[in-house]
């Protein structure tokens, strides 16, 4: 699909009539009649172009550079998973203890649960972006699956005592 520039009106069956207020490198920002201002991704083939207005070529910002890297990144499943795990759980074992008294416990050294949850946590990640990016699914079904891998995040959260920096941490809440 040819890039759409700043002024471009278009139409999708479900917001209705909308402005392309602001172009970046992989979404425009739209302005539609009936559910206000929305970000759509430049592939989302949902929507029919009524006036086109010129692409403009330009420098594009850091901002959205990094954006367009975390994406392609995460997209590729090139994003390291070799996280820092917290100075106290190095060398330590985790320990399940069933409760018949005749059951052997299970050790699982710490870094070796911590290696799957931060799997688990890349997989989700690579998950969200196929929703993101799939060519069938609605906006709106789209949106349900997020909430879903939200719930996921939420209840990871648990783990967060494992990761030695905050900035890794499971979020329950999207990131606005």
């Amino acid at each position: 699909m040819k890039e759409l520039g700043k002024g471009s009106v278009i139409s999708h069956q479900k917001y209705g009539q909308g402005v392309i207020a602001r172009v970046s490198l992989t979404h425009y920002e739209v302005y539609f009649e009936r559910a206000g201002k929305m970000e759509i991704s430049k592939s989302n083939t949902d929507f029919e172009v009524m006036e086109e207005e010129e692409a403009t070529p330009g420098a594009i910002s850091i901002s959205e550079l990094e954006r367009l890297m975390d994406y392609l990144l995460d997209r590729y499943g090139l994003l390291p998973s070799e996280l820092p795990i917290g100075e106290r759980w190095k060398g330590g074992n985790m320990i399940l203890q069933p409760f018949n008294p005749e059951l052997k416990p299970k050790e699982i050294p710490v870094e070796v649960f911590f290696h799957k949850i931060v799997m688990l946590r890349d997989n989700i990640r690579v998950m969200e972006q196929k929703i993101n990016s799939h060519p069938v699914l609605s906006d709106e079904d789209k949106v349900q699956l997020q909430q879903y891998i939200t719930k996921m995040y939420g209840s990871l959260t648990t783990f967060n005592v494992l990761f030695a920096e905050k900035e890794h941490y499971f979020k329950g809440a999207v990131k606005g």
